[in-house]
C-alpha cells in the first residue's frame, strides 16, 4: 500500500514539474492565475503557432484581453521572453481583471514577412472567435509589444482599418478591432534605423534585402505607414539610451499619429536601455495601467 501511494506521489509530483516546465513564467504572476498553456491558434502544428491565456484569479463575466507580442529582433526569443522582467507590470495588469494573450510567431529565418504579421492577426482572429470559450470580451482587445513585438503590435493596430489582405492568412476572420496599443521601444520606420543597408541586419533578414535596397518592402513592413485618423490610442514607451532602436522611432511615430489627430502619449526613459527592468519600474506601471484601464476597463 505504502509503494503504492509512493508510485502516485511521484506521477503528480512529476506532472508539476512537467507543467512547471511548460510556462517558466507562472510563478512571476498573481496566486489563482488561470493559465491556459500552448494553445494552437494555426491548425497545425508550428510551435510558432502556440499561444498562452491567462485569466485573472476568480474571473467573473468577461474579461477584457491583452495580446502581448514579444521582441528579439523578429528572428529570436519566445512568448515567454519579455515577461521575465515584466512580471510586476503583468501582475498589476492581471489584478485588474484584464486577461493577456502571449503569441508566438514565426521567426524570419523561418519565414520573412508578412508571415509575422499573418501570425499575430491569426492569432487574434482565433482569440476572438474562441472568446466565450475561454471568457474573453471580444469587443475590448488592446495590444502590447516589445521592440520586435512592439513594431507588430503597431503595425497591427495601424494596419487593421486599411484592410490589407496580405497581412491575414486567408480564410481568417476579420471582425476584432483594438481599443488601445502599448509600444515599447518598436521600430516605426524600418528605412530609417541605422543599420538599413546592411543585408545581414534584423529587418534586412526579416524583409529578405535591405530596406535601403527594397524601401518598396520597407514601407510596406513600416508602422508609420499607415496612421490615419480612425486609428487607436497609443501608449509609445521608449528608453533614452536605446543603441539598438533609436528613441527616434517614437519620435516619429508620436509625431504621425500626432498629425493624423489620433491620440497618443510618448515616454522617452531617462538612462533607459533598448529593454529591462527600468521598463517595470512603479511610474510606468502606473501609466501603462491608467492607459489600458481607461480603454479596457
Amino acid at each position: 500500500m505504502n509503494c503504492n501511494f509512493l508510485w502516485i506521489f511521484l506521477i503528480l509530483f512529476s506532472n508539476l514539474l512537467f507543467a512547471q516546465g511548460q510556462n517558466p513564467r507562472a510563478h512571476l504572476l498573481p496566486q489563482g492565475t488561470i493559465i491556459h498553456n500552448n494553445i494552437p491558434y494555426h491548425n497545425d502544428t508550428l510551435k510558432k503557432h502556440l499561444l498562452d491565456i491567462y485569466l485573472p484569479a476568480q474571473a467573473t463575466g468577461k474579461c477584457p484581453l491583452l495580446v502581448f507580442i514579444h521582441g528579439g529582433g523578429w528572428l529570436v526569443n519566445d512568448k515567454y521572453a519579455d515577461m521575465g522582467y515584466m512580471g510586476n507590470t503583468l501582475s498589476a495588469i492581471l489584478k485588474q481583471g484584464i486577461a493577456i494573450a502571449s503569441i508566438d510567431y514565426r521567426w524570419s529565418t523561418q519565414a520573412v514577412f508578412p508571415a509575422q504579421i499573418q501570425d499575430c492577426n491569426r492569432a487574434v482572429s482565433f482569440l476572438y472567435d474562441n472568446a466565450e470559450k475561454y471568457g474573453l470580451d471580444k469587443t475590448r482587445i488592446a495590444l502590447m509589444g516589445f521592440s520586435a513585438g512592439g513594431h507588430l503590435a503597431s503595425l497591427q493596430g495601424l494596419s487593421k482599418n486599411n484592410n490589407v489582405a496580405a497581412f491575414f492568412t486567408p480564410g481568417s476572420s476579420k471582425k476584432f478591432n483594438f481599443k488601445a496599443v502599448v509600444d515599447f521601444y518598436g521600430p516605426s520606420e524600418l528605412i530609417a534605423l541605422k543599420s538599413s543597408e546592411d543585408p545581414k541586419s534584423p529587418e534586412s533578414i526579416l524583409l529578405g534585402a535591405a530596406p535601403l535596397d527594397r524601401p518598396d518592402l520597407a514601407k510596406i513592413a513600416s508602422p508609420a505607414n499607415y496612421v490615419d485618423k480612425n486609428d487607436p490610442p497609443f501608449l509609445i514607451i521608449h528608453g533614452e539610451k536605446d543603441e539598438s532602436v533609436p528613441y527616434q522611432q517614437s519620435k516619429l511615430l508620436s509625431g504621425w499619429l500626432t498629425v493624423k489627430g489620433v491620440k497618443n502619449e510618448l515616454m522617452i526613459v531617462k538612462d533607459a536601455p533598448h529593454y529591462g527592468v527600468m521598463f517595470d519600474v512603479e511610474s510606468i506601471r502606473e501609466k501603462v495601467l491608467e492607459f489600458l484601464k481607461g480603454y479596457l476597463l
